[in-house]
């Protein structure tokens, strides 16, 4: 046991604990002030969050991870979920805001109806999950490396603190406790770069000896011609099949969306969103070149082999190549990572179940407080359902692709369509949602074991390498398209309604 770190962590822990219990004093009386903050979160405060949520602990070690085994090509998280943001940003923020919905389910709800919905919850809860997972995974490993805990303590101890004040302080705690965390996963990380550079040369050699080992993999994109590359072959339209995953998948998230909602104007949800993107590609670039440093270092005169896992390159190098308070410091970075995404999955996922599931499925007439209350029980539900995953996985990065995976073929077709397209139905989600799981799960999943059942083309060792998560997203927005035209006779379309419109209508009780 390392002491001095651990102590480290636990005075950060009580820290951030002090300051999502004394903001839930201060702002959490009612169900709009945990949800959506009641929708005033500032520009510098909303914008700070955003960029906290989306550098998580899978964000910072999957991006060391992948420059150090694969190559800066395939590091396509940062950059790709950059212009997720951005394009968010422009597009959809500002709607979403001016209808002043509470969910990203809300939009779905009214296009399509109650039940079909409550379906599409499920990819959206699955994905929150999976992320969550994938950044607890992230301080676990860490944490072992670093302070000698064992991995399942340090995912309970990180789960347990960020689901306390979660419950106590919705949306407010996690607003400014993200502000926090950013701050220090920014200095945490761009102290340990230099540090550990001391240990292994100038960054001019180190880059030169990874191009050469790379190749075209150290390049960020791969060649325009890629396909011809025997390097790549069929690797390439995989490639950009994660790619546009990524940018696209990156959008229909409800953790997205509750900072966009909680916005305290159009303008400000827009520019929260674009300023986000930028913050996220900033804080990439230590993890980048931390997994530059571990690649061409020389482990052995360290004391040390090789991490025998390459989701251990970051924790490696905080712990042989810096000062041990450096590593610590660094060690709180990547806590604050972890704990500003975990706690605003878990609120986005138990928001849905509360006003998605609950309010209008469950039970029908309800009041603020009711659901209020529902929230804060799925939070505990769903923060323990995410350690229990975490606790039984091994690629950090695996994780994360998977749940970009399940929002980019499912969910964002129904939410843009909803949005854009005024002719669509019941009938017209329902055969895109069928046609999006046919055709993604009929590409397999190795990471569940399941094995491809459609004859896509390009399949190498057993993996699908035609973009067929690509082509299942097309589908559906051809057959969200279709569908809704031949059926609008029988079905008349639903359009969506105004802030003023939806009150007379509310299903909610009002408390008295």
């Amino acid at each position: 046991m390392h002491w001095g770190g651990f102590i480290s962590m636990l005075v950060f822990y009580a820290l951030i604990y002090y300051i999502g219990a004394f903001v839930a004093t201060k702002k959490t009386d009612t169900l709009d002030d945990m949800m959506v903050a009641k929708r005033s979160l500032p520009l510098g405060i909303a914008m700070f969050t955003m960029a906290a949520t989306w550098t998580g602990g899978g964000y910072i070690n999957g991006t060391a991870e992948y420059t150090y085994s694969a190559g800066l090509a395939w590091v396509q998280a940062p950059w790709g979920y950059a212009l997720s943001l951005i394009i968010g940003g422009i597009f959809y923020a500002r709607k979403m805001r001016r209808y002043e919905f509470m969910t990203i389910i809300d939009p779905l709800e009214q296009r399509y109806g109650k039940k079909l919905a409550g379906v599409l919850y499920i990819p959206a809860l699955l994905g929150e999950l999976f992320w969550s997972a994938a950044i607890l995974t992230a301080l676990g490993t860490t944490f072992g490396t670093i302070l000698g805990i064992d991995f399942q303590t340090s995912i309970i101890l990180s789960g347990v603190i960020a689901i306390a004040y979660t419950v106590l302080g919705g949306m407010w705690a996690v607003a400014y406790t993200d502000l926090i965390q950013l701050v220090i996963l920014i200095v945490g990380l761009a102290l340990v770069v230099p540090f550990a550079l001391g240990n292994v040369g100038n960054l001019g050699a180190i880059w030169s000896s990874y191009q050469a080992d790379f190749g075209s993999y150290a390049n960020l994109i791969p060649p325009l011609d890629g396909w011809k590359d025997p390097a790549w072959g069929n690797w390439y339209w995989n490639w950009w099949d994660y790619a546009l995953l990524l940018v696209f998948g990156g959008i229909a998230w409800q953790v997205y969306f509750q900072r966009v909602l909680s916005a305290k104007n159009e303008k400000t949800a827009m520019w929260l969103s674009i300023t986000a993107g930028i913050i996220c590609i900033i804080a990439a670039i230590p993890a980048v070149l931390i997994g530059a440093i571990g690649y061409s270092a020389d482990w052995a005169s360290f004391g040390v082999t090789e991490p025998e896992n390459p989701s251990m390159i970051l924790p490696y190098v905080l712990r042989y190549l810096t000062p041990e308070w450096v590593a610590a410091l660094g060690l709180g970075a990547l806590a604050a990572a972890v704990m500003s995404s975990m706690d605003s999955s878990i609120l986005s996922a138990s928001s849905m179940a509360g006003w998605n599931v609950y309010r209008p499925l469950v039970k029908r007439r309800v009041t603020n407080d009711d659901v209020k209350k529902m929230i804060k029980r799925s939070i505990i539900i769903i923060g323990t359902g995410t350690m229990i995953i975490a606790l039984s996985v091994q690629s950090v990065y695996t994780l994360w692709y998977l749940a970009s995976d399940l929002v980019y073929c499912i969910l964002f077709p129904q939410l843009t369509m909803a949005l854009f397209y005024k002719n669509a139905n019941f009938y017209g989600a329902l055969s895109g949602f069928l046609a999006a799981i046919f055709l993604r799960l009929g590409g397999g999943e190795p990471a569940f074991g399941l094995p491809a059942f459609l004859p896509y083309p390009m399949v190498e060792d057993g993996i699908v390498l035609f973009p067929f998560r690509t082509t299942a997203t097309i589908a559906a927005f051809l057959m969200i398209y279709i569908v809704s035209e031949l059926t609008k006779n029988k079905q008349k379309p639903k359009r969506l309604l105004m802030p003023h419109e939806r009150d007379r209508n509310q299903p909610i009780e009002q408390n008295k």
